[in-house]
């Protein structure tokens, strides 16, 4: 994988565009650093990993975003796979040497419950589109760089008063 982060950074820097290989660093990395099992070759599609501990046998999809210093005010995610069995949701976040700096998790009922809520729900929840700021919100972290694997922590996104 270190090399395959190499050319996606130094392809991007040569060029301006990405290469498509974010998401299989992105599923990598969530399992080597989640304890995670691979999806077997015959998982329904939009189940990249199974889950382990916690999240015993959870179909977990994982999803990628190399955030860019761009000044792209709302970058989003891929399309969510609402219409496949999935229980949990990763979003790994990766810099732009396409190395993981931290990675979100959030449960199915939770993404469905918020895309249906925004104004123009049914279409973002049929397409499953959301920004990475929706994401954040919604999800908890579970691993960052800086602590590693974030374990059996009391976490509260919302601000105090």
């Amino acid at each position: 994988m270190g090399e395959a982060r190499r050319l996606a950074a130094e392809y991007r820097r040569a060029t301006g565009k990405t290469l498509p290989i974010s998401n299989e660093i992105a599923i990598s990395d969530a399992v080597r650093l989640l304890g995670l099992e691979p999806a077997p070759d015959d998982a329904p599609a939009g189940t990249d990993a199974i889950g382990t501990g916690a999240w015993e046998g959870e179909a977990i999809q994982i999803k990628a975003r190399a955030l860019f210093d761009e000044g792209r005010s709302k970058p989003r995610i891929g399309q969510l796979a609402l219409d496949k069995p999935w229980d949990r949701v990763l979003l790994v976040l990766m810099d732009a040497s396409y190395e993981t700096e931290e990675i979100l998790a959030a449960d199915r009922a939770t993404i469905e419950a918020s895309l249906a809520e925004k104004p123009s729900g049914e279409n973002r929840r049929r397409r499953g589109a959301m920004s990475v700021a929706r994401f954040r919100i919604l999800a908890e972290p579970v691993w960052t760089r800086d602590e590693g694997r974030v374990r059996d922590e009391v976490w509260d996104n919302q601000r105090d008063g």
